[in-house]
């Protein structure tokens, strides 16, 4: 039953994604001459699930349904997900994210309950600015004087929540889709607010960071990111975003790569912080922007296959040189769907050894361990176990914004 569902599914985003296609903004002159130039004409044509045998697929199937029930088990009565409440709503978004990726959709079937309540709860979690943080202070307007170990999750977490609310609102029914609709409105606009915020370097203006401005860095790719996304997802789902936002955010995200390491950065001009999971946000702004097959997402795609996945939650190695803040999750996440959209070797030479190393390391419960480098070991196991679970699905192609 849940593969009918998600064949149908994948024609319903596919129908979807089309008609934001021909609704979207064409891209700027320039942009459209480097994506003729770098895409070849021979895309890839392999179905993802060609790269597994038979009986690895299995494996995949039973390792994501006890990563689900696991999951499930563990959902709070509220509707979240075990984690720390500076990381909420953005965790308990993951952990739905995770669900959506097998098919599953809020209020029908098996998890259709929990998937409802996750969506309540990250509604309950907005800000009268539109801010989508639980520890956030229910202000008027959005402050960029919160102390740092609550403002540094804040961006994250108001990123992934709108990008949940985006991708979900044309799956719920018309009760649940007027709660989302003018939540979504209101992120997107308190998405916008920190956009605007004044930066003090001129290289920072189009990104977004943290809500603490503790330095003079007022953007990083990292949190870019996720803002990216949930616009972009926003937009497919009908909303209004201005496009210029998107264009000035593709530009800061162009800045961030470094070429002589081969790979994108988590701030402008920062060398030493070339990392798997800056390379996979990277390839993955790119291709929201069209830029599908470009020199820079090339590089980055073979920065990503030298580091690899091969050592379960230790940072990534390079020609042997530790990448010392190197988050081995948060890369597994941006990786393996900038992996899929780059397809080709790139997909093939990735996908199979990370889904073995994946598999080979899941608790018996289901879960996956705590992150063991750096500092998103706060945010518990759901956090990890739900990008265990999305990470093997990628294939699925599910979530419209990661498809092809």
């Amino acid at each position: 039953m849940r593969y009918q569902k998600i064949r149908f599914c994948k024609f319903l985003f596919a129908f979807l994604l089309a008609g934001w296609f021909c609704a979207a903004s064409a891209l700027s002159q320039e942009e459209e001459a480097t994506r003729r130039e770098a895409t070849p004409s021979d895309s890839p044509t392999e179905l993802p699930t060609e790269l597994l045998t038979a009986a690895e697929q299995k494996q995949v199937d039973l390792s994501v349904d006890r990563a689900l029930k696991w999951l499930a088990s563990h959902q709070r009565p509220d509707g979240s997900f075990p984690s720390i409440q500076g990381g909420q709503p953005g965790a308990t978004g993951l952990c739905v994210m995770a669900f959506l990726a097998q098919g599953y959709l809020p209020g029908e079937g098996e998890y259709g309950e929990n998937l409802k309540r996750s969506l309540d709860y990250i509604i309950s979690c907005q800000k009268r600015n539109g801010l989508l943080a639980a520890a956030a202070p229910d202000h008027e307007k959005i402050s960029r004087f919160v102390p740092h170990q609550v403002g540094y999750p804040l961006g994250y977490s108001h990123g992934i929540a709108g990008l949940v609310l985006s991708e979900c609102y044309g799956m719920v029914g018309p009760e649940q889709s007027k709660k989302i609709e003018p939540a979504i409105q209101k992120a997107i606009a308190a998405t916008c607010q920190m956009q605007d915020f004044r930066k003090d370097r001129a290289h920072d203006e189009g990104g977004w960071r943290y809500l603490d401005d503790i330095d003079a860095i007022d953007a990083d790719l990292s949190v870019t990111g996720w803002h990216l996304m949930f616009l972009r997802s926003a937009k497919n789902a009908g909303f209004d975003v201005q496009q210029r936002r998107i264009d000035l955010s593709v530009k800061y995200v162009q800045k961030c790569f470094i070429k002589e390491r081969g790979a994108f950065t988590y701030k402008v001009g920062d060398k030493n912080r070339t990392t798997r999971g800056m390379a996979g946000a990277g390839v993955l702004a790119l291709a929201h922007a069209g830029l599908h097959k470009t020199p820079e997402a090339i590089q980055s795609g073979d920065f990503i296959l030298k580091s690899g996945f091969h050592d379960y939650n230790d940072p990534g190695r390079v020609n042997d040189i530790m990448i010392s803040r190197d988050r081995y999750h948060y890369g597994l996440l941006t990786c393996s769907q900038a992996m899929y959209q780059l397809g080709g070797r790139h997909w093939r030479e990735f996908f199979p050894p990370t889904m073995r190393v994946l598999i080979a390391n899941q608790n018996k419960d289901g879960s996956w361990s705590v992150e063991k480098v750096y500092n998103d070991k706060i945010f518990g196991n759901a956090y990890t176990t739900a990008i265990g679970v999305i990470t093997l699905s990628t294939p699925n192609e599910l979530l419209p914004i990661f498809q092809r």
